[in-house]
């Protein structure tokens, strides 16, 4: 004769689940977008690119309105 077998509810089942992330898992990131935005923000650095991007136009727009 066997026996009926108990099976544990799979945990994301339970419907209590918090998922928690270390603080280097928002910190990289963002890290990484301010570097590349300083990057864009600084053409002269571009060697390569000739003339001025028209990004850097709307970028320094959008930086003298927050200056205000």
């Amino acid at each position: 004769m066997s026996a009926p077998m108990y099976t544990r509810p799979h945990p994301a089942s339970t419907g209590r689940t918090v998922t928690r992330l270390p603080w280097w898992a928002l910190a990289l990131p963002t890290l990484a977008f301010v570097t590349l935005l300083a990057l864009i923000l600084n053409p002269a650095d571009a060697h390569a690119a000739g003339g001025e991007p028209a990004i850097t136009h709307i970028l320094d727009a959008i930086r003298q309105v927050i200056a205000r």
